[in-house]
């Protein structure tokens, strides 16, 4: 990729946490010191709801959804970038928000991540389907080879994708939290295909060093699994060697925590 390289991160609060731990800065910091022109920028897709964060803590709830019912939901899960790339493409849109037609015009890489609540992961219920938002192991696949197929149509497009974040112990359950990282677990080792134009980020790993949970200390509260400001400042520069990696070609062979 000679000359600049347009790179884009979705996010939502998790990601901007990691974002405000310093990643713009990793990214100059390596531009300076390799004659390279790397330009990050920073999107909160979906972004309608989010326009609006402000709003939502201070006023209740029905009132906000009356006032926003025509936005985006504020969530950005499988579902979601299924329904957003794979259901909308071309002309079609979901109450306005980017397609990925819409993105690839603009990036040559696409870095995308999903909220903690993603690891809230359901049992199955023995009915799989593409089409639902229910947060199941099943549903998840379904959705994410349909989102492999679609990012397989931009090849000009490198894709990094974070395995989920993971949920401190107080909030979730022995099952849902085993379901989380058997779902990570199929990501790497099943879902990602060395030779193709997408690549992972695996948050989960340093999140939880391979274990069910995210650590206390790596939390912003006892109930609250957003990263820490340390955590944060720590991984940043992980997800920033992780995208130069992509980027110059060392995607299957750099390590997939950027460590």
């Amino acid at each position: 990729m000679p000359g600049a390289v347009p790179i884009v991160f979705l996010h939502h609060s998790t990601g901007e946490a990691v974002w405000r731990g310093g990643l713009p800065r990793f990214i100059r910091d390596w531009n300076r010191a390799h004659g390279t022109s790397y330009e990050l920028t920073e999107l909160t897709y979906p972004a309608c709801a989010g326009a609006h964060t402000r709003l939502r803590r201070h006023l209740p709830a029905r009132l906000f959804n009356a006032l926003f019912k025509d936005h985006y939901p504020w969530s950005n899960y499988p579902y979601d970038y299924w329904n957003l790339w794979v259901r909308h493409g071309g002309s079609m849109r979901d109450r306005g928000e980017l397609n990925l037609a819409d993105l690839a015009r603009e990036y040559q890489m696409i870095v995308f991540k999903h909220c903690f609540p993603v690891s809230a992961v359901r049992a199955d219920d023995g009915a799989p389907d593409l089409a639902s938002p229910v947060r199941t192991l099943a549903n998840y696949r379904l959705q994410y080879e349909a989102l492999k197929a679609r990012m397989h149509q931009y090849p000009q497009v490198k894709f990094l994708v974070w395995t989920g974040p993971p949920l401190l112990e107080g909030v979730t359950s022995p099952d849902a939290a085993a379901r989380a990282r058997e779902f990570a677990d199929w990501l790497k080792g099943t879902w990602e295909e060395p030779g193709d134009n997408i690549f992972l980020w695996d948050y989960r790993q340093l999140a939880t060093d391979g274990g069910l949970y995210l650590h206390p200390e790596r939390g912003t509260g006892p109930a609250d699994s957003h990263p820490s400001p340390g955590f944060a400042a720590k991984v940043a520069p992980l997800l920033g060697r992780r995208i130069v990696d992509v980027i110059e070609g060392r995607g299957d062979s750099g390590s997939c925590t950027g460590e």
